[in-house]
């Protein structure tokens, strides 16, 4: 009587065995190409990219599954070290291993330099980080960008909160350094008009080497040029504007503390705010401290922000995510069900060019709710160019505790600065200098001359008595 039950069960069971083996193995992988930096100017948050992916494929995969869809994503992360030419050769790797969807490049440059090439072979790429405007990466009209995507606001709107910025903290003038990129560049081009509107003052302009370990040059620019502003304006209304990756720790950390360049306030950019390397400076070097470093950074907190926050501790990080990563995050989702779509739609043919219209319909049905899962950074509306349109702008500054703290927040509906933290300048005291660093130069003579020659009279009048 027993065998007699346990033979159906058997039967059930050896059904189901085949089944579950051929379902498993009829889930396509979606493999998705991350070019971040992880050893490079941008490594912080080319590492926090990478933590946020680890949990989005947990999640997307436990989606899938969910709602019996038979997919899996999977990333595969290359180092670019936000270089362009490696850029290019990653995307060519990940091309012949047959890989057509990338998160990345995180920079304008490497953007710039691998156009053409994912445009001829129909790569879509989302990079969480690239905002220099589209001309500057080679498109002069939006059918260029066709397969690449922007989870971030251009400079257009990060350079006219930088100007709010200086124009609300009461700078008069400038000195401007710039990483010489397009990247760099383009922010100073955006910039140049702002300023001009706001009367405030460029200086000078002083572009520099990316891959420069030595900045004494630049510092002694800066030191001759900031020196003069300070003599005409005074320092609490002069301030240095640096737009640099995360080696402005490495020039910081160049300059000599008693130099009038810690007597002003700096402000940065998106490519330096939140850096660990700027704090591991400041921590060696406290005199960092006093410029504040104010830099902004796109700020876009969506509901499910606390969310992912909880699953960063869960994981064991140390941290909590930054932008970049959240707008990586997002890029995940967005192309994950976009390429299920298209399957559906496509009769499980994939298509670049229709995987490339739907996009920004699948990027506003999700930050809308439509497929049951929430974005991380609000809501995400691309424009014309597939670049994000709008955002407001936190303001960070280095604390006296060698951490990163909010000073503000710029608002792009009304361009206006709420400050919680409003920048304020070093203090001059009797000891420091207004002058830079001392180089070598001939002196004319003073008192010491007078008396060696009188010494040197005596001796000839003695001389002359003895004989």
């Amino acid at each position: 009587m027993k065998w007699k039950l346990l033979v159906p069960v058997l039967i059930v069971l050896l059904a189901m065995g085949p089944v579950a083996a051929q379902n498993t193995q009829n889930v396509k992988t979606i493999r998705i190409g991350v070019l971040c930096d992880l050893s490079g100017p941008l490594s912080t948050y080319g590492h926090d990219i990478k933590d946020a992916l680890t949990i989005a494929k947990i999640n997307i995969d436990n989606y899938f599954k969910k709602h019996n869809e038979p997919y899996a994503v999977s990333f595969d992360f290359e180092d670019t070290q936000v270089q362009p030419t490696i850029a290019l050769q990653k995307v060519q790797m990940l091309n012949s291993k047959g890989i057509k969807l990338i998160i990345g490049p995180m920079g304008s440059g490497e953007v710039a330099n691998i156009r053409n090439y994912v445009t001829q072979n129909h790569i879509i790429i989302i990079s969480p980080s690239s905002t220099a405007i589209p001309s500057l990466i080679g498109c002069t009209k939006p059918s260029d960008k066709k397969f690449i995507f922007r989870f971030v606001a251009t400079d257009n709107f990060q350079t006219k909160a930088i100007a709010k910025e200086l124009q609300s903290a009461g700078i008069k003038a400038v000195v401007i350094l710039y990483v010489g990129n397009s990247w760099g560049k383009g922010l100073y081009q955006c910039i140049k008009p702002r300023l001009e509107n706001e009367s405030i003052v460029i200086k000078d302009v002083i572009p520099y080497d990316q891959n420069t370990a030595d900045f004494s040059p630049y510092i002694q620019r800066l030191a001759n040029d900031v020196s003069t502003l300070v003599k005409k304006y005074g320092n609490a209304h002069v301030g240095v504007v640096a737009f640099s990756y995360e080696e402005v720790a490495d020039l910081l950390s160049q300059i000599p503390d008693n130099s009038i360049l810690f007597k002003v306030t700096w402000f940065g950019c998106d490519g330096c705010a939140e850096s660990s390397q700027v704090i591991k400076a400041a921590a060696d070097k406290p005199v960092i401290r006093d410029v504040g470093l104010y830099c902004t950074l796109f700020e876009a907190r969506g509901p499910a922000y606390k969310t992912l926050v909880k699953e960063y501790r869960e994981m064991g990080y140390n941290h909590t995510p930054q932008q970049y990563a959240l707008n990586a995050y997002d890029a995940a989702w967005v192309l994950a069900l976009s390429y299920v779509q298209v399957m559906k739609m496509n009769h499980g043919v994939y298509n670049a060019t229709l995987m490339a219209d739907i996009i920004p319909e699948v990027t506003l049905n999700y930050s809308k709710g439509v497929y049951g899962v929430k974005p991380v950074t609000g809501f995400i509306k691309l424009n014309k160019w597939n670049d994000r349109a709008s955002g407001n702008y936190g303001i960070y500054y280095v604390t006296k505790n060698d951490t990163w703290a909010m000073a503000g927040t710029w608002y792009y509906k009304n361009d206006s600065i709420v400050w919680y933290h409003k920048p304020k300048p070093p203090v001059i005291t009797a000891s420091a200098s207004v002058t830079p660093t001392k180089t070598a130069s001939k002196k004319s003579p003073g008192f010491e001359a007078f008396v060696a020659v009188g010494a040197i009279a005596a001796a000839i009048v003695l001389l002359r008595r003895r004989h």
